[in-house]
């Protein structure tokens, strides 16, 4: 009996906790890989494809919105197909494919005359590369962290307290990926060559395949039910086929399974958006019939739990909708700030730093803010607020939020003083002060980026982990989306007449500030918005 009992708990540690570690380790190389491509990016379309700073940042936006844009197509194949794990292999191998398409563009210029560099051959080939790695991108992002909290039971409380700790470091584990890329992979890139610097993360992408198949064995899979899209596009057809009924007083007659299974947990009626119960109203017609209810289509009646599962992400959406502008701002560390530091002075000591190696300020923030917020943090907000996860998720959203108005308002001070001192002819200012700026912003990270993550994943309907994960993923899509349309329209308004602009190739010659400035005003109005609507969220009500 006690080597039985051994072997369970061993079993239950290989579960809870080794299974995550493997996601985490991947995770590692994965986020090595993509950081190792998004963090010099702006370099590499500004010094070798030759665009402009707002093309080049304008073009890194948008292709960040489409890395994260592509979740919602994973998300469904995960719940629908293919199951989270053969959904992480198969696009894993897609990106490699085009990490590899990337590192050959990167290389056939040193076979090819100079004038290659600016060929619309080699500008295809290294799009190309980019947007299978963004569709590459579209299946591990949502199924990675989502089948890391898989392996979590969360009906034993100590598992349950774990998944929070879970997503602090799966968010610890893509940091240092990005810590890694900020340093040796621009480092490299600038000295070596970028075959040579794209070449790596191609090799890790591999390896972190490997290290993912190598735990098929015991990890712990959820069963497919069905694409939750298909079931809220149910509800919206039903309620509006259903718009002329009237609905009853009591909320007990309108239609539910009588025993729903573990896989189909009730939800409780709520009385918010109501106009989408008329979806579970059973028709005059056919109510007195028995049975009738399960003959009828799925696209007219619907049960009480479709129905609140619906109303669950409705009322996630003015949250989701906060974080849009969040990661707007969250972008300009792999644009703008980047071109800001290439007006600078980038000589450090002896030592001459990439721009876009001062993103080390970011990342270590990240690396050692995440296991503050874990150890100390946590547990003293638990003695203070009496909450299990310490802050609860909403706060938590709300501190970083805060700290990325603290973030844009220092660089745009920053930026005004680098204009003034070069206006002045006083000489480039170092830029070693665009530190505070990302460890900032990195700390804003901390508290938002693997709180939405959290957020998402838990409040989720159970059959909706996966299309919860990729909300968040949505939300920094459409906040570079967003980043790159108001990039677009300053230049459209400020560049009119043959005026330089906010944002010129030549920084001097611009206001930089401005925009930063814009950016610190609309953040404060989304912070705003976040306290208003976070007063009145009420969460997931599910009873299983």
């Amino acid at each position: 009996m006690l080597l039985q009992s051994l072997l369970a708990q061993a079993h239950k540690f290989n579960l809870a906790v080794l299974n995550p570690e493997r996601a985490s380790g991947a995770e590692i190389s994965e986020s090595l890989a993509f950081s190792g491509i998004q963090k010099n990016l702006v370099t590499y379309l500004t010094s070798v494809l030759h665009e402009s700073n707002v093309d080049a940042a304008r073009n890194v936006s948008t292709w960040l919105g489409s890395c994260f844009f592509t979740p919602l197509v994973g998300a469904f194949l995960a719940d629908t197909s293919w199951g989270r794990y053969w959904t992480v292999v198969i696009f894993i191998s897609i990106k490699a494919v085009g990490m590899i398409a990337l590192t050959v563009s990167a290389c056939l210029p040193l076979l090819m005359d100079s004038s290659f560099n600016s060929s619309s051959i080699h500008r295809a080939m290294v799009y190309l590369g980019l947007y299978l790695i963004a569709v590459g991108s579209g299946g591990i992002k949502p199924c990675s962290s989502a089948l890391g909290a898989d392996q979590f039971d969360g009906a034993d409380p100590a598992e349950r307290v774990n998944k929070g700790s879970f997503f602090n470091w799966f968010f610890f584990s893509i940091s240092l990926g990005s810590l890694l890329s900020s340093t040796v992979l621009v480092w490299v890139q600038g000295n070596v060559g970028w075959g040579v610097g794209f070449a790596i993360p191609t090799a890790l992408t591999v390896f972190g395949l490997v290290v993912f198949v190598a735990g098929r064995r015991v990890y712990r899979y959820k069963k497919l039910e069905g694409s939750p899209l298909t079931g809220i596009s149910q509800v919206v057809v039903a309620a509006v086929r259903n718009h002329n009924l009237t609905l009853p007083e009591d909320s007990s007659a309108l239609h539910e399974l009588p025993s729903p299974t573990e896989a189909n947990c009730k939800t409780a009626h709520t009385c918010q958006f109501r106009f989408f119960d008329k979806a579970a109203i059973l028709a005059p017609s056919s109510s007195g019939e028995k049975g009738a209810a399960s003959t009828m289509s799925p696209w007219r009646l619907c049960t009480v739990s479709q129905v609140e599962e619906l109303k669950i992400l409705l009322r996630m959406f003015p949250v989701w909708a906060s974080m849009v502008l969040f990661f707007a701002v969250t972008s300009q560390a792999s644009s703008t700030f980047i071109e800001q530091g290439m007006a600078m002075d980038n000589r450090v000591g002896p030592f001459t730093v990439p721009p876009a190696s001062l993103a080390i300020f970011h990342t270590i923030s990240i690396i050692v803010g995440i296991p503050i917020y874990d150890a100390a943090l946590v547990p003293l907000a638990r003695r203070v607020i009496g909450d299990d996860r310490g802050l609860s998720q909403l706060r938590r959203l709300g501190v970083g939020l805060a700290l990325s108005v603290a973030a844009m308002a220092y660089v745009a001070l920053v930026e005004a003083r680098r204009l003034a001192a070069a206006r002045a002819g006083a000489g480039a200012m170092a830029i070693v002060w665009q530190a505070p700026s990302y460890a900032v912003l990195g700390a804003a990270e901390v508290f938002t980026t693997s709180g939405v993550l959290e957020f998402f994943y838990d409040q989720s309907p159970g059959g909706m982990k996966s299309l919860g994960t990729s909300l968040a993923h949505l939300a920094m899509a459409a906040g570079s989306y967003l980043n790159s349309g108001v990039l677009g329209g300053v230049a459209w308004a400020t560049a009119r007449g043959g005026a330089p602009g906010w944002i010129p190739d030549d920084l001097n010659e611009g206001h930089l500030d401005y925009f930063f400035w814009l950016m610190t005003a609309l953040s404060v109005v989304n912070l705003l918005h976040f306290v208003h609507c976070s007063g009145r969220y009420r969460g997931n009500n599910t009873a299983s």
